[in-house]
């Protein structure tokens, strides 16, 4: 009897495909994260609660946020429910969709080795490894990013042009919806448009019409919102650079320098550095280095000065690293620098590893003396127990018109963790009392605390910073309690630290304080 030979490839040859290599990598590091997502016992950080309250009441936009975050958010919690791991559950999965769409990126422009290492790089980002544990407003940015530069790489290979071209542009458009940081990205192709003839070439009137249209399209609900509501959102964006301040901190623009070597991964941010000066001076950057350093340049150059003249956050550039990852992988491929890639993949694995073990026990970092890094999602939901106590005692003692609270954190810490008190037909209305003329936050311009309400107020100060002035406009007022919440267990055995340090470190307080007949004094800017 002949045996035909088998055409089915050798288990040894699935593993010889960087394609599947790559697809492999976005689902086991998406499981382990939905995984530790579910199994964490960190609660939601203040501004996750924020995005939460949003997503309540579907808009447009918001204070401080375009309107994408939201709405995933809906989604989510309206198939899951309300508990933190359903409000999170998106941001792996914006991660995993950018981490594809990089290997794509790598592959179009260079090869599949490329494409695989960009992924590797991109997935493993200890940014990207912290932003998959937590809902923030970077995993949809760099998800729709990526999606946006495939697109782009596509018309540049003539490949479905028209086609490629409207999705490039509601791709921008959902960028832009996700974080206005997505301007960066306009900037990057307006800038290789300018700087490569041959770039030029790929488009005509048509597809840059197209583009442009269905970007204006998707984005123009936001400007209509914005417009209606004194520009908002775009002011708080302004506000945050903080040109106010200090205009000269060079300490700062290398805090933030350093600190991307954090955010992207030290070898892969070193050679990307590194190998982009090496080439522009002697001049052999290819085309598709050109391509990549246009979109990955603008954020950098332009936060590292923001750095310099006033502030920035570590994560305020991170919608270099869709195209940084990819820049950064052909760099050390095209060196054959297997060694370095293989030491900072591994250097990023232990990064990951680690977070995702914080995650799940949250002792681990009490351990390695990290308590401080995590106390942010810790110890809300035991604060917010203590404060409708007290505000369900005064309730019966006279009742209540209205808890106020001095503190945006805490305010969307107690709309989240007190939504089934607050949420009750009996339950006095949560409002914000802010020192200002004019509100600040998402809190203080929907939900002040107003004479209306004023009658008898629980009004709640963080750390009794506001104490003071609290009192100062109610006819009368005094303080009924002090909360305080520890928020690392070792905290217990430093008894000799000093007080002011302890509970800095260790401690979240609020000042109670009950009021009766609001007379706020004058407010000034």
């Amino acid at each position: 009897m002949t045996i035909e030979a088998s055409h089915t490839a050798p288990a040894g040859e699935f593993f010889r495909r960087p394609w599947r290599l790559a697809i492999l990598l976005v689902l086991a590091l998406t499981l382990l994260r939905l995984s530790a997502i579910f199994a964490t016992p960190l609660e939601l950080y203040p501004d996750e609660t924020q995005y939460w309250l949003w997503s309540r009441t579907l808009d447009f936009g918001y204070f401080s946020k375009p309107p994408m975050i939201a709405w995933a958010i809906w989604l989510t919690t309206a198939i899951g429910g309300d508990s933190e791991a359903w409000v999170r559950f998106s941001a792996p999965l914006f991660h995993a969709v950018a981490g594809l769409a990089v290997y794509g990126i790598g592959k179009r422009l260079y090869d599949d080795r490329t494409g695989l290492a960009a992924t590797a790089i991109y997935m493993l980002m200890p940014g990207v490894a912290l932003s998959s544990s937590l809902i923030a407003t970077d995993a949809l940015l760099l998800c729709f990013l990526s999606l946006a530069l495939l697109a782009y790489v596509g018309i540049g290979r003539g490949e479905r042009r028209l086609a490629l071209a409207a999705g490039l542009g509601a791709a921008l458009g959902l960028a832009m919806l996700s974080k206005y940081a997505a301007i960066y990205a306009l900037i990057g192709i307006g800038l290789h448009l300018g700087v490569s003839r041959e770039a030029r070439k790929d488009w005509d009137v048509k597809t840059a019409a197209l583009a442009v249209v269905t970007f204006g399209l998707v984005l123009a609900p936001n400007l209509i919102w914005n417009a209606t509501h004194e520009f908002a959102t775009l002011g708080h964006t302004a506000a945050n650079a903080n040109f106010g301040g200090k205009l000269f901190n060079p300490a700062g623009m290398l805090g933030f320098v350093a600190e991307q070597f954090g955010v992207f991964g030290p070898v892969p941010f070193g050679a990307l550095i590194g190998g982009v000066a090496l080439f522009i001076w002697r001049r052999r950057l290819q085309p598709q280095d050109l391509l990549l350093l246009c979109l990955t340049a603008p954020p950098l150059v332009v936060v590292t000065a923001q750095a310099l003249i006033s502030r920035a956050n570590a994560n305020w550039a991170a919608s270099a690293y869709v195209a940084g990852a990819v820049l950064a992988a052909a760099l050390l491929v095209r060196w054959r620098a297997w060694w370095w890639l293989g030491g900072g993949l591994a250097l990023q694995a232990v990064i990951t590893v680690l977070l995702l073990v914080v995650s799940v026990d949250p002792g681990v970092a009490d351990a390695l003396g990290r308590s401080n890094d995590i106390k942010r999602v810790r110890g809300w939901e035991p604060m917010t127990r203590a404060i409708i106590d007290r505000a369900r005692l005064e309730q019966l003692n006279g009742g209540l018109t209205a808890v106020a609270v001095d503190d945006r954190f805490l305010f969307n810490s107690l709309s989240y963790y007190g939504r089934d008190y607050f949420g009750g037909p009996d339950a006095p209305p949560l409002t914000a009392w802010f020192a200002g003329k004019h509100a600040g936050n998402q809190a203080e311009a929907t939900a002040p605390l107003t004479p209306a309400q004023g009658g008898r107020v629980l009004a709640v100060s963080l750390e009794g910073l506001q104490s003071d002035r609290i009192a100062a406009d109610f006819r009368e007022a005094r303080t009924v309690e002090i909360v305080s919440q520890l928020l690392s267990p070792k905290c217990r055995s430093k008894p000799d630290e000093a007080p002011e340090r302890f509970d800095h470190r260790c401690r979240r307080r609020a000042t109670l304080i009950l009021g009766e007949t609001f007379q706020p004094a004058p407010r000034t800017d």
